[in-house]
């Protein structure tokens, strides 16, 4: 999809199904530029349940905080690359798709975000409480990767 007569730029959408959950398909939206060495970083990803989600299949994905990378796509010659890593919040049940350059670009390093809940599937576990700890529903977490 072109961005106007002006420009070289366009905007590419790719689709995947997550390798190891594969009721889970996401959308990820980049900007391409031809005739040039090096794209834009600038991405934005959205992920939803598109299909069943099963104990097992959420069995088999790494439960690390960094989570693993399940789509990687080459975004110049100078080894910037758009990745987009899995991370499973076990905490709220929830699957977390985050999309990313490996290179900094302008002061930043642009990054999306989406989330798809297990809330409803045959994958959900009833989170417990955390023995010794209060829970206020005001406080947020935060996770450094």
């Amino acid at each position: 999809m072109s961005l106007g007569i002006f420009t070289l730029k366009d905007i590419k959408l790719n689709s995947f199904v997550d390798p190891l959950v594969p009721g889970v398909t996401c959308h990820v939206a980049s900007i391409e530029a031809n005739l040039s060495l090096s794209d834009p970083s600038d991405s934005a990803v959205s992920c939803r349940q598109t299909g069943e989600i099963t104990p097992e299949m959420i069995a088999r994905i790494k439960k690390g905080k960094t989570g693993e990378v399940v789509f990687e796509k080459s975004k110049s010659v100078f080894l910037k690359t758009l990745k987009i890593r899995r991370i499973f919040d076990e905490e709220s049940q929830t699957l977390m798709y985050l999309s990313y350059s490996t290179r900094e670009t302008s002061g930043s390093f642009k990054h999306s975000l989406s989330t798809v809940p297990l809330w409803g599937t045959a994958a959900y576990v009833t989170p417990r409480p955390k023995t010794g700890t209060v829970q206020r529903s005001d406080s947020a977490k935060t996770q450094s990767f």
